[in-house]
């Protein structure tokens, strides 16, 4: 098996529009957000690639950074038309995306696999292929499957919310090694647990002045 590439795309899935900020499936987004802010990118409207696009220098390459604009379920006419004009393959990519067997604040890497009902991923495997990078970003799910697109199209709740903006947070450690391809790095920083609090010592017993702490026995 060949060593991994740097990474060359970053795609953070979710819909254009107000009335979509926030949700669920938007994680995605808010993760390529994260991303371009961090490398100091600049989002610009690009309409041969039918969504917002960000350019940046890694170790003297260019990385790009994409939100479709064409709804979830056409993610993959955006992705394709940037990646084939750059020449960038699917190992080469690396796609942000809301996980439902995943609970709220848990991310997963993993390379390829199949969509598991996720319409973005589905129309990205049909246009461009299924062998990218994928950051799996937990939003839980509803328990039974016919509340799947009510639950994604909503905004999460503030606890919820909160801790996948953590997670999301956390998870920019774990950039550089994903850019310089080094996925064995970037996965022991993303998949690591977050430290246990300590517990508190157990209070000691003090003895009262001029006596002992305890009755003495019968």
């Amino acid at each position: 098996m060949s060593a991994p590439r740097p990474l060359r795309l970053l795609v953070g899935l979710g819909n254009p529009g107000p009335e979509y900020d926030d949700t669920r499936h938007n994680a995605g987004f808010a993760w390529v957000q994260r991303a371009a802010d961090v490398l100091g990118a600049r989002w610009a409207p690009e309409r041969s690639y039918f969504g917002l696009v960000a350019r940046t220098q890694v170790a003297g390459e260019s990385v790009w950074l994409l939100q479709p604009h064409t709804f979830m379920n056409a993610s993959g006419k955006s992705v394709a038309a940037l990646a084939r004009f750059f020449k960038i393959s699917p190992e080469e990519t690396l796609v942000i995306h809301d996980e439902l067997d995943l609970p709220p604040g848990q991310v997963k890497l993993k390379l390829g696999g199949g969509h598991a009902g996720h319409n973005g991923l589905r129309d990205i495997a049909a246009h461009f292929g299924s062998d990218t990078w994928r950051l799996r970003l937990g939003v839980g799910h509803p328990g039974h499957r016919d509340g799947v697109i009510g639950w994604v199209l909503q905004r999460a709740p503030k606890d919820q919310r909160e801790a996948l903006d953590a997670a999301i947070a956390k998870s920019m450690e774990a950039l550089p090694p994903l850019l310089a391809g080094d996925m064995a790095a970037a996965t022991r920083l993303i998949h690591a647990s977050p430290p246990k609090p300590k517990k508190p010592p157990a209070p000691r017993t003090v003895a009262a002045p001029g006596g002992p702490a305890d009755p003495p026995a019968a």
